[in-house]
């Protein structure tokens, strides 16, 4: 069940001995789409790094995850049609321009990268943090300026939305990166959130 505000989240609990030690994002959504496509239960994710590890505050520490340190976590999980082709997202989708001038960005986890992109995300809210950009070269360099902070809203030209599930028509297809990982170029982008679909731990 998805988390509510104010509620306590997690609990004390170590990898079990058939979890998936994952260091990347990118490592984690290949795990779970292999563990999709051959149709097998998802594993538990062991996180020692990436944008959805440093949203829930992990160490990157191997051996924690097997101690009594070990705390374990729901975490949703995002999917996405793009252009019609199923793929599936732990910390986040960004379908953009090179130079970020035009971008979709669809936020399970707060980070991308060194930037706080969704200042208010949740990976267990059943919401993702949607916004859409149209910047100029001048906006992108004051926005940029702030991403480091998540200060950068309100702004004219960002558009930020929180949902359960989302349809994006894009004016003209844009490279899509999943959890970091560029996957092709999409038009229509059809998200959504499966609740609780993932165990973690940190």
């Amino acid at each position: 069940m998805p988390i509510s505000k104010n509620t306590p989240w997690g609990e004390p609990g170590v990898l079990p001995d058939d979890g998936v030690v994952v260091r990347s994002d990118a490592e984690a959504r290949a795990v779970i789409e292999q563990a999709r496509a051959e149709g097998r239960p998802y594993p538990s994710l062991g996180l020692l790094g990436g944008d959805l590890c440093r949203t829930l505050g992990g160490a990157g520490d191997e051996g924690r995850l097997r101690s009594p340190e070990a705390v374990r976590f729901p975490v949703d999980l995002g999917e996405a049609l793009l252009d019609g082709r199923p793929f599936v997202f732990v910390a986040h989708l960004v379908a953009r321009t090179r130079g970020w001038g035009h971008v979709a960005a669809a936020m399970n986890a707060q980070f991308v990268g060194r930037w706080v992109i969704g200042r208010r995300a949740h990976p267990n809210d059943g919401l993702l943090d949607v916004y859409q950009a149209d910047l100029s070269l001048a906006d992108r360099l004051k926005v940029r300026a702030r991403l480091g902070h998540g200060e950068y809203l309100p702004h004219p030209g960002i558009n930020e939305r929180r949902t359960a599930a989302v349809e994006i028509e894009l004016d003209r297809p844009l490279p899509v990166y999943l959890d970091g990982g560029r996957v092709g170029e999409a038009r229509t982008l059809a998200l959504r959130l499966d609740p609780d679909a993932l165990t973690v731990v940190v």
